[in-house]
This record gives structure tokens, sequence and C-alpha cells, in this order.
């Protein structure tokens, strides 16, 4: 007699012993140094030292988080990316008991597992301290949240939970209001197939809004304080109120933004998600008998939330893609659902194929142990990266490497410069600015100098005007020359190109530059310019 695998009869502990391994892998990446921070990351950090109630591209909520870790940890990538590790252990938890309890199907909870910690983008969520970080595990509260209140009309939980997610994911990003989206959409599919409860809906909405009003509140009141400049840059970033006209429509952006979902989610684990997605909204919108096969309500009642939850988010970035350019990033939250369903489908062991003959039920089976042992390998791969002696041109973490070391170039300059306790550190980038921040010695208040680029919250920020006379340091992107604005700021100027090292292996090429007294004038062009 055949014995049950263990993953159909303990699920929770394979979860478990899931969520612990992948948790303590990145832990380790983390803890260990392996990649310096991102420049966002950086920037983050940087916001720290300037608590606000919002910040020029994003809610403060990041800052706020960043700067209770760093409190615990200190100034140190761990202290700046701990609540990433802690955030995607959360998520992995919050996917796998909506999905295993509160959905009832604890098998497609494993595979939602399995298939998150396997997909680039999760897997760099989970490293990396951005504002998706939060956002996503605020977004999946909501999803559950809402599908629990729906189910549960006279429980308060469910509603609590959803407007405080509501709260806390727009602090994280304004992406979080998308979910009204996906509500309306539910309710929608819900009303089609005369399973909507006037009660659910009114006290569904109302949780949302109470929550997003609360959210939104410091960013408001911040906005109001700054001329609007966080709302105007969403604006523009999005081409709704772009700085100068564009075109309705254009082709050239859509390969590029369908290509990158495709390699965020991996070519195989994206099948399956349109597989599930598809599958889905054919059920929401035929509701309980589907091409002649008989589905109960609860299932009905998924179908609708799941398909809500990808194709309005992901529908439409698809196709605002062919008006302006979209960030990879911004269907992220789509993908809350999408895994679900691609876990549904992977479950079913098919892509929408017949599920008669043995052969083809072998030819599954082995499929989906193929995309297994693929998304181990890139698991692998991803924390492995810094390791894997690649083409610098081939090789991704090479941009966050070497910056320790330029921080100990810098402090040499420094130093040899006539009064070292007079310079400053500044670059033309909020990025570059950002990480200076972070590496230069000593952790300085550093200046984002603007020589022709939209504006950032270093322009929000007092300049250097009161440091007249001093000396400076000023890095940059591998300009072959010094820029002529640059220049004019000081008496005297000379610089280096200097190829920084990362424990032994090649790092990024920076470029310092050398200057002398600081006449007092400070460029200030991207006024205007979102």
């Amino acid at each position: 007699m055949q014995q049950t695998p263990v993953w159909q009869r303990n699920p929770a502990v394979v979860a478990a012993a899931l969520i612990c391994v992948t948790t303590l892998v990145r832990l380790w990446f983390v803890a260990s140094a392996q990649l310096d921070l991102v420049q966002d990351e950086a920037q983050y950090w940087d916001w720290t030292r300037r608590l606000q109630l919002s910040y020029y591209s994003k809610g403060p909520l990041i800052a706020w988080i960043i700067h209770f870790w760093t409190g615990i940890f200190g100034n140190t990538e761990l202290g700046v990316r701990f609540a990433a590790v802690l955030h995607s252990c959360l998520a992995q938890i919050v996917l796998y008991l909506g999905v295993a309890r509160l959905l009832r199907r604890p098998s497609v909870a494993l595979w939602t597992l399995i298939i998150a910690n396997t997909t680039p983008l999760f897997m760099v969520s989970g490293i990396l301290m951005t504002t998706d970080n939060p956002l996503l595990l605020c977004w999946a509260v909501a999803l559950f949240s809402l599908y629990a209140a729906g189910e549960r009309e006279d429980s308060v939980l469910p509603y609590v939970l959803l407007a405080v997610s509501m709260a806390v994911g727009i602090l994280a990003k304004y992406m979080m209001l998308g979910m009204f989206g996906v509500a309306v959409l539910y309710m929608a599919g819900l009303y089609r197939q005369r399973m909507l409860s006037a009660r659910f809906a009114v006290r569904g909405l109302l949780a949302m809004v109470a929550g997003t009003i609360i959210g939104l509140a410091p960013i408001v009141i911040w906005n109001m304080q700054n001329d609007w400049v966080g709302f105007r840059h969403v604006g523009a970033l999005a081409g709704v109120t772009p700085s100068k006209p564009v075109p309705l429509l254009r082709l050239d952006r859509f390969p590029e933004y369908f290509g990158a979902q495709i390699g965020l989610i991996t070519p195989w684990w994206f099948a399956f998600m349109l597989a599930g997605a598809w599958q889905a909204l054919r059920l929401a919108l035929n509701g309980a008998s589907q091409a002649g096969v008989r589905e109960d309500r609860a299932h009905v009642r998924q179908s609708i939330l799941l398909a809500a939850g990808f194709w309005m988010l992901w529908g439409f970035f698809i196709l605002w893609s062919f008006h302006t350019r979209i960030y990879p990033n911004w269907s992220a939250m789509s993908y809350v659902s999408g895994i679900i369903l691609a876990a549904i489908a992977a479950d079913r062991g098919s892509l929408m194929l017949r599920r008669a003959a043995v052969s083809a039920r072998t030819r599954r089976v082995s499929f989906r142990r193929l995309c297994i042992y693929l998304g181990t390998a890139i698991f692998l791969l991803v924390h492995a990266l810094p390791y894997i002696p690649l083409p610098e041109k081939l090789n991704p973490a090479v941009r966050l490497m070497g910056w320790h070391d330029l921080g100990h170039q810098l402090d040499k300059m420094r130093k040899a410069m006539p009064d070292p306790d007079r310079v400053f550190f500044f670059a033309s980038s909020y990025d570059m600015t950002a990480s200076l921040a972070f590496y230069a010695p000593g952790q300085p208040i550093t200046y984002c100098a603007d020589f022709g680029r939209r504006m950032s919250q270093y322009d929000i920020w007092p300049g250097p005007e009161d440091k007249k006379g001093w000396d400076a340091l000023y890095v940059g992107k591998d300009h072959p020359a010094i820029p002529p604005a640059l220049a004019a700021m000081f008496e005297d100027s000379s610089y280096i190109e200097y190829q920084s090292s990362h424990e032994g292996r090649k790092g990024r090429t920076f470029f310092i530059v050398t200057l002398r007294n600081f006449k007092g004038i400070w460029p200030k062009r991207s006024v205007g310019v979102y």
C-alpha cells in the first residue's frame, strides 16, 4: 500500500519548514552583507534622519520602519533590510493561512508558497527594503480580509483588518488605493452571481474609506505644506500630468514592460498564472456552471475575488503601457492574487489541458517537478549571485558592489585636503546622493546638485549654501569630463576615475571630482519638473 505523501498528510508542517528555511536563507544573506544597499534603500534610510509626515515620492511608512530597526541594529545594511526579511516571512504566513484556512485549500496553499519563493519578484522583495515590501503584506491582508468580511458579515474583525491594512498600505505606497478597484470588481462579480450582501458591501466600503482617510491624512497635510509636489510627481510619473505632451498611443513601451513581467515571475509560472487567471475569469463570469462542470459557491466566490485581484491592476497597466512608460514593479500587487491563481492551476496539474489519460497526467506531474527544479535553481542563483564570476556587463550585482570601498577612498581623499573638517559630499542624482549619505565617511548630510533633471526629495531640503569657502568631493556615474556648471561652482577642480572592489572582486566604477573653495552658488533648475 502506497503511503500518502507528507505534504498531503501534514501540509502545515511542510509549510512551516518552507517558511523557516527561506527566511533563514534571506536573513543569512542580509546579515552577511553580500550586497551594498540599492540606491533607493539608501534614500529611504536617509529619510530616517529627517522624519516627516510624508516625502516627495513615497509615503512615510518605509522611513518609520527603517528608523525603528536601525535603532536596534544600527545604521548598517542589516538594520535597513531586516524588515524586508521579516515582512517576507509574515507575507508567507498570511498567504498560507489565507489560502489553507480561509479558502480551505491546503494543497493550493503549499503551491502558493513554492511559487512565491521561486519567483524573482518575491525573492528580491524578501532581501531589499523597498516600499513594495510592506505594501505586499498589507495588500495580502486586505485581500483576505475582504473575502472574510463577505463570508462572515457579522464579524467585526475582518472589517477592522481591512481598514487597518488600507491605512498602513497607503502610508507605504499610493498603489494601495488600487484595492478599491479590486473591491468594486469583486462586489460587482458577486452581484452578477446574486451573492452580494448589501450589508457586506456597505460595511466593506466604509471600512476601506475609513482606512484611506487615516492613511492619507499625514500625506495630504505634508503635500499641502509643500505645494503638492508628491501628488504632482506621481501624476507626472504615471503619464497623467506629464511635463511635456506625449502621444496617446505608442507601441514601443509595451514589449519592454511585458517582457519584464515574464522575467519577474519566470516564464513557466507566468504560464500557470495566465492559465489560472483565465479559468478564474471564466468561472467568475459564468457562475456555478462553467463548461459543464459544477462548482460550489465558495469556489465561485474565490474565483471572483482572485480574478478581480489579478485582472484589475495587471490588465490596467498592460493597457496603460501603450501610453507611457510603466515600471515593472507597478503591477506587483496583482501578483498576490496571480500567484494563488498559478498555484490553483499547478495543483490541478494542468495548463488548461484535459485530465483524462494517465500518460497525460504523468507528463503534467513531470512538468510541475521541472518547474519546481527550475525555480529552486533561480532561488539559489539569486542568493549566490555575488559569488558567481560573471562578466561585469552580465552581472547586475556589480551595481551594488563597491560602495564600502568608495567610502574608504573618499575618506583618504578628504583627509588629504587642507581642512578635512570643512569638506562636504554631493552628487547630481538622488540615488548617488543617497548612497553617498550612507557610505561616505561618518555618514554625513549629503547634497544633490541640479544640472538638469527632475525634482527629488533633496531639492526640498536645504542645500550647502552656508558652506561657502568649503572644499567638496563630487561623485558621478562615469562622466568623461567635469561638467562646466560644476566647475563654475568652485575655484579649482580635478578628477579621477576610481575602480572600486568588493571583497576582492571588481565593483562599480566611480567618477570622483575634488573641488576647492565653494563659491556659495547652488543650482536649482528642477522646480516644476516632476
